[in-house]
């Protein structure tokens, strides 16, 4: 079986390409920890409903070295995570964390370096008393989620490949990156014009 690792040097716009929309977290989970940002590893699932963080703050305690807790959220009023959660996730060999919420102390992650996908920032945590379990299959993005799912993150956005493909998805993934690695411009633009052409010839196009 293919190590989650494997996936690290993949850029997400290749496995956009194989995996299509539907794999795709929204545009609005982004990298909250600068420039150069990137993430890959089996997902921990997490769910927590709006104005509560308790699961996530178990989680940080349960997650495996190397998975990147994903968490089902939604909540743009309340911080799900903040500097201190985010240090002691780090301290454990957690990757690093995809949100679909906010968190706060941005300076504090950012000083860290820990990976952090987000909505963005708020300065008020929320509550904890919500217990829910965990390792259940989530949708945070839009995209439905899975433990043991490879999520890779960078700066160009959050796909998800299902557990089950991993091994399919970073064969294509390789030979696509191989063959791209191989192809001179010259050669891309006169493929790309060719089959740009065809399809305005299909549609009756008669510009030059």
């Amino acid at each position: 079986m293919t190590d989650a690792t494997d996936f690290q040097a993949v850029p997400t716009t290749t496995l956009a390409d194989l995996l299509g929309r539907a794999q795709v977290m929204d545009i609005g989970i982004r990298p909250l920890w600068g420039p150069g940002a990137r993430l890959a590893g089996p997902a921990f699932t997490v769910s927590c409903p709006p104005g509560d963080n308790l699961m996530l703050h178990a989680a940080i305690h349960r997650a495996g070295p190397g998975t990147v807790v994903v968490v089902e959220s939604g909540d743009l009023d309340w911080a799900l995570a903040g500097g201190n959660v985010c240090a002691v996730a780090q301290r454990r060999g957690i990757a690093g964390f995809v949100l679909d919420g906010l968190i706060r102390d941005l300076t504090e992650v950012r000083e860290m370096r820990f990976p952090v996908f987000a909505r963005g920032v708020i300065p008020i945590p929320g509550a904890k008393s919500a217990v829910r379990p965990l390792g259940e299959p989530v949708t945070c993005g839009g995209v439905r989620v899975t433990a043991g799912d490879v999520v890779m993150a960078d700066e160009e956005g959050v796909v998800v490949v299902p557990g089950g493909r991993r091994d399919e998805v970073l064969a294509a993934a390789r030979a696509r990156l191989a063959k791209e690695a191989g192809e001179s411009l010259d050669a891309w633009e006169a493929a790309h014009r060719a089959r740009i052409d065809k399809i305005l010839a299909e549609q009756g196009f008669e510009g030059s």
